[in-house]
């Protein structure tokens, strides 16, 4: 059942996100960017935390998440380290996913040809 919940809310996230891009005219860029900060401000707001407790990797996976981590990472250093960790946190708690980022994309860039689509 966890497996069915996480797909569930992962998707339904996901869907609203769609239904974002074929209903405004908001570009796909503005609309990741604003589910990081919204995932910032459901965790600081202390939304999002029963909503992972939930749904799992379906609500930690999906851009939501990212935001989640980031806000997480920041309570937990400013906690240990005070002003300092505020500005080092929330990088710290997200470099897995950060570096598992750059080193697909430079895989994606090596093993096949960039070129701009004109």
């Amino acid at each position: 059942m966890p497996y069915v919940t996480a797909f569930v809310v992962g998707g339904v996230i996901c869907a609203l996100s769609q239904i974002l891009i074929d209903r405004t005219r908001l570009t796909p860029a503005r609309i990741l960017t604003a589910y990081v900060v919204l995932g910032v401000v459901l965790t600081a707001v202390g939304v999002y935390q029963p909503l992972v407790d939930f749904a799992g990797a379906g609500a930690t996976v999906p851009l939501l998440g990212f935001g989640y981590v980031l806000a997480e990472g920041v309570r937990t250093a400013v906690a240990e380290s005070g002003l300092l960790g505020a500005l080092t946190g929330g990088v710290k708690a997200a470099a897995g996913g950060i570096s598992a980022a750059v080193v697909c994309g430079l895989l994606a860039a090596l093993l096949f040809r960039p070129a701009d689509k004109s």
